[in-house]
């Protein structure tokens, strides 16, 4: 700590100084050199002014650029908060794209389509893993029925299976459980398309004798009244003829992609079997 004679002297120093300052500041507008006592004093206080002036700059130098570096992250904090706001909205409107293009390939099946559909959205998946399924937010209310085929703006989906007041459950072309009758576009042969995975079908009761190559595409017979004739189910990608079969294996990649459904059509046809069964009873 200093001592109060140390600081009564330092203030007496200052007190001179600011006399000394005083006096040049009398003759401040007198033209001509300095007299001999004013080149003393400053030659003297000179280098305490010097010493002052570079403090106090100094000083406001670091201040402005303290508030110049607030000011600068306030300003680095709003423009990262912009920048999220617009990255946000970019990926919305993205999103929105991709809902209007998938949107308007389902209005072009529905302009080429001869039956009345009806528009669903994708909701839920089967939980139990058991079966490719899905569930849409469509259902009697909405006029659906089972067997009710199922498709969107690439092919075949599948089929309801059951249906509640306002949600439907779809069995997925590529469940194990599923069958649609289908020909070869090219060379018009038969068979039973069934699912084997999550990525490829088969199809079964192809005769050794039809014209059938990799490449192939594979559509909807119109065979049962489920399905109208015609719908894209997918391309052939393997043919297998083992020698001790009356049929070839045969193996299709469907052309709806089955991890990325979202919206669906739904063709109001009525259930063939549901005459069959009336009549029966």
């Amino acid at each position: 700590m200093f001592s109060i004679k140390w600081i009564k002297k330092f203030w007496i120093w200052v007190l001179l100084i600011f006399f000394l300052f005083f006096l040049i500041s009398l003759n401040r507008e007198k033209s001509g050199n300095w007299n001999p006592i004013e080149k003393v004093v400053v030659e003297i206080t000179a280098p305490f002014q010097k010493l002052v002036y570079n403090t106090i700059n100094a000083t406001r130098n670091t201040w402005l650029k303290y508030f110049g570096l607030i000011n600068a992250r306030k300003e680095n904090v709003r423009l990262k908060e912009q920048i999220i706001s617009l990255k946000t909205e970019n990926y919305r409107n993205q999103e929105l794209l991709a809902t209007y293009r998938r949107l308007l390939r389902l209005l072009q099946f529905t302009e080429r389509s001869d039956h009345a559909v009806l528009a669903a959205q994708v909701i839920g998946r089967d939980p139990s893993g058991l079966f490719q399924s899905v569930i849409i937010n469509r259902g009697k209310d909405s006029g659906l029925s089972v067997n009710m085929p199922v498709v969107n703006e690439d092919g075949v989906v599948g089929r309801i299976v059951s249906v509640s007041d306002n949600y439907s459950k779809v069995l997925l072309l590529i469940d194990q459980n599923s069958a649609v009758d289908c020909i070869i576009q090219r060379s018009r042969d038969n068979g039973i398309v069934k699912g084997l995975s999550s990525t490829t079908c088969v199809i079964d009761y192809v005769l050794k004798t039809s014209d059938i190559e990799v490449g192939d595409i594979i559509v909807t017979s119109g065979i049962g009244g489920i399905f109208p004739k015609g719908i894209p189910l997918g391309r052939v990608t393997e043919i297998k003829d083992p020698p001790d079969e009356f049929f070839m294996e045969v193996k299709i990649e469907p052309f709806v992609d089955f991890a990325r459904l979202e919206e669906v059509l739904i063709i109001l046809m009525e259930d063939p079997l549901a005459e069959y069964t009336t009549e029966k009873q």
